[in-house]
């Protein structure tokens, strides 16, 4: 499986979007500032919103679209789905096997 990410500094905060193969060692690398520049600068380490593809390609693409929308649309899109933008990293080894 691939991923398409959104997290998030926290709630209505700076926004970081991006895709991976391993989204639970992606996020953790977030969070412990393993991944140096832009997320560890802001802390931005709060996963918010996240997509499941079959291929790499389609992640990759959805992540492209996703970097060219208006702030505003990518907050709809995480408040579609988690409201409370609730860190959902707690929750991937339930999230992920539904």
């Amino acid at each position: 499986m691939f991923y398409t990410y959104i997290l998030a500094s926290g709630r209505n905060g700076t926004l970081y979007v991006g895709s991976t193969d391993d989204l639970r060692r992606r996020t953790y690398r977030h969070k412990t500032k393993q991944e140096k520049g832009f997320t560890a600068r802001y802390g931005v380490d709060q996963l918010v919103w996240f997509q499941s593809f079959e291929s790499r390609s389609n992640a990759f693409r959805r992540e492209r679209r996703i970097k060219e929308w208006r702030r505003s649309w990518k907050i709809l899109l995480i408040e579609s789905e988690n409201p409370t933008w609730r860190d959902l990293y707690d929750d991937l080894n339930n999230l992920l096997t539904l």
